[in-house]
């Protein structure tokens, strides 16, 4: 269901030793996003969030050019995402027409939770658990976790964008 490559989960690890197996089969290296600002969002399509999508398509859209990754990590922890991978997709592009990277359907909670949440609770603490769907973990340049935002805090708003303009400054 998911792969990585790193030693463990321990807390001096980063980011970017972390890969997501991504929707299409082809393997997402956050190692690739080395320098860059990453956002990962736990995603659903049948939340009352889901229109978030759009918030997340536009931020990815203005900030592509300036080193801000936007992944999608689509998941059924919360009952709300029961499709395919294919169906998922399908949605995505047809609804919010989503052209950032998207992760399989993965665990984000729990001892089935990708190592990547798991190494993110050890770094960041119980905030970054997410406890509910559109829960936004922010990466900073330096691989670490830098803040997270609960779902409810839409990714245009002035606060997530201010965190990602000083984090682009930096």
């Amino acid at each position: 269901m998911f792969s990585i490559f790193s030693k463990s989960s321990a807390s001096n690890n980063l980011a970017y030793d972390f890969n997501f197996d991504g929707i299409d089969g082809n393997l997402i290296k956050l190692s690739e996003f080395k320098n860059k600002i990453i956002v990962v969002v736990n995603v659903a399509s049948r939340c009352g969030y889901t229109s978030q999508y759009n918030d997340l398509q536009k931020i990815w859209m203005k900030y592509e050019n300036k080193d801000v990754v936007i992944l999608g990590v689509p998941t059924n922890n919360f009952k709300q995402e029961p499709g395919t991978n294919k169906e998922i997709k399908d949605f995505c592009e047809t609804n919010f027409g989503i052209s950032f990277p998207m992760a399989e359907k993965t665990n984000v909670i729990g001892n089935e939770a990708h190592p990547f949440y798991k190494w993110a609770r050890t770094n960041y603490g119980i905030g970054a658990i997410p406890k509910w769907n559109f829960h936004k973990i922010i990466i900073g340049k330096n691989g670490k976790v830098i803040d997270t935002f609960a779902s409810f805090t839409k990714p245009t708003s002035k606060k997530f964008l201010d965190l990602i303009e000083a984090e682009i400054k930096n």
